[in-house]
This record gives C-alpha cells, sequence and structure tokens, in this order.
C-alpha cells in the first residue's frame, strides 16, 4: 500500500505551477533530493515530482522570538523549551504525468512515496518505453524499510549513435571516480555487444595515470559478495574486460625496452600471452603527420604550417626521406643563411629556425625510430588492419612527455577516423569507442585555435556519430573544455567538484540544491544528464570488476 506523506500546499507566494509544486510533511519524515514522489491529479492521472528544495519552518515569526523562548538564550535543552509548531515544506519538480496532462496540481491533494515501478514510470525507465536498454547504474530511494532500488536503463541509441552520441564525464582529481564510472559504462557496452550480435564495437583506450588500465583483462581480487550481487542484480557480468591488447611505448633504454610505470614482470606475462606489444613511429609511416607533432605550439602566424607542407609535399631536399635523423639533418640545411635548401623567397630562414626548435624537442623520445623489428608495431597500421569487433586497445602513454601523448593521441584518432571513411575490410567495427582521459590536454578552452588535434575532436564531435565514432571523455573540470566538443556529448555525468566550478555557466540549468549536492557526492555516484532521461538522476555504481593497483 502506497504511503502517504503529506499534502499539496498551494499558497499566494508558492503557487503550483505547470513546472513544480510544493507540499508539506512531517518534519520527521527523512526526504533527499532526487527523491522522487506521486500525486493524484485530473481525470484519475498521476503526476510525478522530483525533490529539489526541502524546509524547516515554525510559527516563530522570527529567530529572536525562538531565542526569547529559549529563556533569553539558554542552551539547556530542559530550561525555557516552547513547544513550537514546525514542518517540513518541500519543493518537487513535475517530470511527468501518466495522462500527459501538465496542469499544475492543486491545493491539498495528497502526496505519496513511489514504488519502483512508480519510479520507473516517472523518469521513463520502463521495460516498453526503454529500446535497446544499456545499463548505466542504479537508483537509491528513501531511508530505512521505505528504501527501494531501482536499476537504471537507457536507450544506448542515446549514448553510442545514432540518435545520440559521446559521453562526458567530469569530477575533481583523486576521488578515484571519473575512470571507474568511465570503465563500469564501457564494461557494460561490449557486455552488450557481445550478448545481442548484430552490431559490433571495438574500444580505443589510453592509459594516462600509472598503471590505472593495464590489467583490465584480469580479476579484481578485492571485488567482494556485496558488489557482486550488485551487478548480479543489474544483469551485469562480474568479469574483466576480454579480448584485450596492450600497446606500450618502445625505450631502447629500460629493460623491458618499454616507457610504462607498469611493471617489467606483468609486461613479459602478457608478452607471453600475445597480447603486449611495443609500438614507435617510423617517418614512412608518419610523414604525413608531421603537423601532429607541433599541436601544442602556438602557430597563429601560420609559420610552422608552411614548413610543415613544405615537407610533406616533397620540396626541395625533402623527397627522398626515410628516417627521422635524415629529416632533422635537412631541415638544418635549411636553418643556414644563404643554403638553397631554406627556399628563402618562399620560407625565410628565420621559420626554418623556429621549426627547427619546436621539432628538434618534439621527436626527442625513443619513440620515434627508424624501423620496426619483430613483436614492434605502428599504432596506425594496428587500427587500420587489425582492429576487431568486440576487441579492446589499450595504448599506454602515462609515462611519456606531452608533446609525445599528444602525437599518440593525434594519429591514433586520425587512424581511426580514417578506418571509418576508407578502409577495405570486411570485418570493420560498426562501432568504434574512444576513451579519452584529461580531456583538458587536447580541447580546453587553452589549446590553440589552429591545434590539428583539437580539430580532429571537433570533427569527431561533431560528426562521429554519422561514421560510428563514439567519444567518452573524462576531465577535472567541465568548464574548461571547448563548447563544441562538451555540447556535442549528449549524456553528461556530473561526479564530485567543488563550489568554485557549480558557480559556472555550465552549471546554471541544475537547480541550485544539485549543484550543492555535486559538491559532497561520494565515491560510486554520480549524477547523470540524457536525452532521454526525464530528469536528472543520481546514479551509483559497485567497485570496478578489473584489477586495481595501490595509485590507480
Amino acid at each position: 500500500m502506497e504511503r502517504i506523506i503529506g499534502k499539496v500546499s498551494a499558497t499566494e507566494k508558492f503557487p503550483s505551477t505547470i513546472d513544480d509544486f510544493y507540499f508539506w510533511t512531517d518534519k520527521k519524515q527523512i526526504l533527499s533530493p532526487f527523491d522522487i514522489v506521486k500525486v493524484k491529479h485530473e481525470n484519475e492521472s498521476v503526476s510525478y515530482g522530483v525533490i529539489e528544495e526541502i524546509n524547516h519552518i515554525t510559527d516563530a515569526p522570527s529567530h529572536f522570538t525562538s531565542y526569547i523562548s529559549s529563556d533569553f538564550g539558554s542552551v539547556d535543552e530542559r530550561i525555557g523549551n516552547m513547544n513550537r509548531l514546525g514542518m517540513n515544506y518541500v519543493k518537487a519538480r513535475v517530470v511527468s504525468n501518466t495522462k500527459d496532462i501538465y496542469t499544475p496540481v492543486l491545493n491539498g491533494q495528497q502526496v505519496s512515496l513511489c514504488s519502483e515501478k512508480d519510479v520507473k514510470q516517472a523518469l521513463g525507465l520502463t521495460e516498453d518505453e526503454v529500446k535497446n536498454p544499456l545499463v548505466c547504474g542504479y537508483l537509491q530511494m528513501y531511508q530505512g524499510e521505505e528504501r527501494i532500488k531501482v536499476k537504471v536503463l537507457l536507450n544506448s541509441h542515446f549514448l553510442i549513435g545514432p540518435d545520440g552520441a559521446h559521453i562526458n564525464i567530469s569530477g575533481i582529481s583523486g576521488l578515484a571516480a571519473k575512470t571507474s564510472y568511465s570503465m563500469f559504462l564501457l564494461r557494460a557496452i561490449q557486455n552488450k555487444f557481445k550478448m545481442e550480435g548484430g552490431e559490433t564495437a571495438a574500444f580505443v583506450f589510453f592509459n594516462v595515470k600509472g598503471r590505472d588500465l593495464m590489467a583490465i583483462d584480469e580479476p579484481n581480487p578485492e571485488l567482494d559478495d556485496s558488489d557482486k550481487a550488485i551487478y548480479s542484480d543489474l544483469g551485469l557480468s562480474d568479469q574483466p574486460f576480454e579480448n584485450v591488447h596492450y600497446y606500450y611505448p618502445y625505450s631502447k633504454d629500460d629493460p623491458a625496452k618499454v616507457q610504462s610505470y607498469a611493471l617489467a614482470s606483468d609486461v613479459e606475462n602478457q608478452r607471453m600471452k600475445g597480447v603486449a606489444h611495443t609500438y614507435k613511429f617510423t617517418f614512412g609511416e608518419n610523414q604525413d603527420k608531421l603537423d601532429l607533432l607541433l599541436a601544442n605550439e602556438d602557430d597563429s602566424s601560420g609559420t610552422l604550417e608552411s614548413c610543415v607542407n613544405y615537407i610533406i609535399n616533397q620540396e626541395g631536399g625533402f623527397n627522398n626521406i626515410e628516417k627521422w635523423e635524415t629529416l632533422k639533418t635537412e631541415v638544418d640545411k635549411c636553418t643556414k643563411t644563404g643554403s638553397n635548401g631554406g627556399q628563402r623567397n618562399e620560407i625565410q630562414v628565420a621559420s626554418w629556425r623556429k621549426f627547427k626548435r619546436c621539432i628538434t624537442k618534439a621527436l626527442s623520445n625513443d619513440v620515434f625510430a627508424k624501423n620496426t623489428v619483430k613483436d614492434e608495431v605502428e599504432l596506425c597500421h594496428e587500427i587500420q588492419y587489425k582492429l576487431k569487433p568486440n576487441q579492446v586497445m589499450v595504448i599506454d602513454i602515462a609515462r611519456l612527455d606531452e608533446n609525445t601523448q599528444s602525437f599518440v593521441f593525434g594519429s591514433v584518432a586520425r587512424a581511426i577516423y580514417d578506418l571509418k571513411l576508407g578502409a577495405e575490410r570486411d570485418d570493420i567495427p560498426n562501432k568504434v569507442i574512444l576513451f579519452v582521459d584529461e580531456l583538458n590536454k587536447y580541447a580546453s578552452n587553452d589549446v590553440p585555435k589552429n591545434s590539428p588535434i583539437l580539430k580532429q575532436l571537433l570533427d569527431i564531435a561533431e560528426r562521429g556519430r554519422s561514421l560510428g565514432i563514439i567519444m567518452v571523455s573524462v576531465e577535472q573540470f567541465r568548464s574548461a573544455i571547448h563548447d563544441r566538443v562538451k555540447g556535442n556529448c549528449a549524456t553528461q555525468a556530473y561526479g564530485r567538484t567543488n563550489a568554485i566550478e557549480v558557480s559556472k555557466a555550465d552549471y546554471k540549468y541544475i537547480p541550485k540544491t544539485f549543484q550543492n549536492m555535486m559538491t559532497r557526492l561520494s565515491q560510486g555516484e554520480y549524477i547523470i544528464s540524457n536525452p532521454a532521461l526525464r530528469s536528472l538522476v543520481n546514479v551509483k555504481f559497485p567497485n570496478p570488476v578489473y584489477k586495481q593497483f595501490p595509485n590507480g
């Protein structure tokens, strides 16, 4: 039987509207923001409201009255207590009506708590309404015996296309939540495509912090029975990612010949299983990506771009180059005053000198090598010819310098784009899902507008859905990200952040109480916005299914 907790209160100052209503309830009734209540409405319909604000008032006209009634300021609870009349009044925002009647709810109508079925109907989460279901977490409402748990199923077409695409996840550093929630969603997506067949998906992840994602195919030994029970209730597997391959950057000095925070023993074990690879970038395979080496350089005058185009077009002495060292030698010739190679009538010697400084710094990493040998790969070649349905590529860039990280990311993003646009294979995945951590490095408001990586991300954000390229992006502060990138993300996930961040324009449409909640969200908790949901929802998710590292 439904539990009645109060009645609608429409006053001159706080009337009911088509958007919201107020109700009074007992001061002992425990409610929370995001809880959902229901009210009987016209034509035997039911309106549902999500709680936004909770206030407590008494019959005292002022705080001074309360002070006097406590024996002029006595804090002893035994002295001067006066039995004040008190109640809570609650503001709720209308999210739906069972018969699509959106006239204001009337004063005096009874307000009740919801059952699990009611909550699903209120938010549009019923099995009849959610097509192509994908689990995104669960809701927990009310307290004590009245507590209910509701599985959140979203239409996957609004997350990974074709109706909507791209997911942006924000939250402060150190709470170990952004990556965990991203991986929760991505594992659910892999699980869904494996079970349903038909369309296929492949995944490309970048590991940017320590060893975070370098063992995602190994079970989490600390996953307890309560977490396993949650996965079971959600209809998800509690097993780690499947069909994972790891790619480590080459190092000529490291004993394991990789630049990584991973232990040499772990890398060797993965090699023995045939899932670890070392990657390099040779000039022959990457000469058309020279612009990515300069992605972090401000080139408002187009000086560096002119040099890049000159080299790519193989003009002057750049027509028979096969190695990075030869490139640097030819560039050095162009910096000499009076050199014919510099083509000074087209590009000034000073421009070549600037280009030389930038390119020398960019090519200082070991991954820029003269050739590949056995067990070494070119990343773009791996994507173009070997990325298969249900496969997960984890590319380790955590130990690389910022310029090299940008080059790796940019070249991989470009290779994925080329794969979907022009590769001739019968087994190209229908979806390629790209996980981008620390998005602020590549698409913040501070990134040079002429950055080729920013242009690539904007193209993916705006056209990727139609090509089957889906981006799951993560950053600390959403407000710092380029408007066109975050604006094209159909799903937004807000984790714990600070008061300064929630004061920014990005959070203007979020009710003040929800903004305040964002500053105190717990680990394993996110606020989700999605076109298929009728309201923001506060979802929870269990601990990751894959191996965790102490600093992860």
